[in-house]
């Protein structure tokens, strides 16, 4: 684990990078679906899915690319990990969206707005700290950013828990229902502490 010395290539951060502006994208389209009337959803549940695929694309490109390089500019297996978990905030987001649209919640919960906003936040700070990669002592401010975040959204999603299963929805299955969204949105929130997680490590290695 840690950086290797050798030539830049920057065509890794590049798709790092990349994949992390998917995620910010993801974040907006999702805020925007959520505050959809259902007759609008749909189109708008396509746009998210194609960000999705996107974000995919870049990820096999960067997994594949790193499995013919002898070197690269991060350890193979670091490298790997954090496209990959940069991936998963990104399909996180999209499988949330999906549910919504599946389930026919015409009414989001109360309060997931602000829920979404954090996760938006945590979105723009990692594609954000993602060019920098190189230099991963410099990004605390990153990691610590995203954690503070994180317990954010733990609060936001047990808040709405706690909202949700206090009788202010009466049928089982829209409980259920309700309930697996918003299990997706603290999914997605830990998926992005996931990602400052990696970096962190990869800059105690690498010091």
């Amino acid at each position: 684990m840690g950086l290797r010395l050798t030539r830049p290539d920057h065509r890794y951060d590049d798709l790092l990078t990349g994949i992390a502006r998917h995620a910010v994208t993801a974040s907006r389209v999702l805020t925007t679906l959520f505050a959809a009337p259902p007759s609008e959803r749909d189109g708008i549940v396509r746009e998210l899915t194609e960000i999705e695929r996107a974000a995919d694309a870049l990820t096999h490109e960067l997994i594949a690319r790193a499995a013919r390089a002898f070197v690269t500019p991060i350890d193979h297996r670091d490298l790997v990990s954090l496209a990959r978990a940069l991936d998963r905030c990104v399909n996180t987001l999209e499988g949330a969206g999906d549910m919504l649209v599946r389930y026919h919640l015409s009414d989001p919960l109360p309060g997931t707005t602000e829920q979404l906003e954090v996760i938006a936040r945590m979105a723009d700070l990692t594609a954000q700290a993602m060019p920098q990669l190189r230099k991963p002592q410099a990004l605390r401010e990153y990691w610590e950013s995203v954690s503070r975040l994180e317990n954010q959204a733990d609060m936001h999603y047990r808040r709405l828990l706690a909202l949700l299963l206090g009788g202010r929805i009466t049928d089982p299955i829209a409980v259920m229902r309700h309930r697996d969204v918003l299990e997706r949105l603290e999914a997605a929130a830990n998926s992005f502490e996931e990602v400052a997680l990696l970096v962190e490590l990869i800059a105690v290695t690498e010091a």
